[in-house]
């Protein structure tokens, strides 16, 4: 049976930051724009800094609207499914920004994550105010395998002065024309 809290308890933050793979949803204002989700993960790439507060690596990648809606309105949903064990989804509803390298707050935040892992384009921080809990039962088992290799290879081989230089050039804006990495690092 699904329950609502107010809070992420501590088994909760136990089953959130063993999963290695999660959604985030996000959407600009008005009825106009592309509603997102993305699926993010990778071993280490999630954590619970506190009942109300979580964070998660977000690496360069093809698109920036997480970043763009989140600049625009701070609405973000995070989604987890456990796809081995017993059945549960859990959704955690809250505000978000992106801190971005240059930020007081990133070093600090970027210690809570594996040091090794190349492209950070920022971390995510979601205040979250409600957590919802759902059964699972339509979700299939899967049995994980690894964490794919590619989007390190990628950004190890691009270098931080390439990696910055593709972020300049494809994360400047959404698909729907909202800012995403313009301005400073921090903003």
């Amino acid at each position: 049976m699904g329950k609502v809290l107010d809070a992420l308890d501590t088994n909760l933050s136990d089953i959130v930051t063993r999963q290695p793979v999660f959604f985030v949803a996000t959407a600009p204002s008005g009825g106009d724009g592309h509603v997102n989700v993305s699926p993010k993960g990778g071993t280490g790439s999630f954590a619970v800094i506190d009942p109300t507060t979580v964070a998660y690596l977000d690496l360069t990648g093809s698109g920036v609207e997480t970043i763009a809606h989140l600049r625009d309105n701070g609405r973000i949903t995070v989604m987890f499914c456990t796809f081995e064990g017993g059945p549960l989804i859990v959704r955690l509803y809250g505000r978000g920004e992106a801190v971005r390298p240059g930020d007081s707050r990133f070093d600090d935040l970027r210690r809570r994550f594996p040091a090794d892992v190349p492209g950070v384009r920022s971390i995510i921080v979601v205040a979250v105010d409600r957590v919802a809990t759902s059964c699972g039962y339509g979700v299939p088992l899967m049995a994980y395998e690894g964490d794919r290799p590619a989007l390190r290879a990628w950004a190890e081989r691009k270098g931080p002065d390439g990696v910055a230089a593709y972020q300049a050039d494809r994360n400047a804006v959404s698909i729907d024309g909202l800012p995403g990495l313009t301005g400073s690092p921090a903003g």
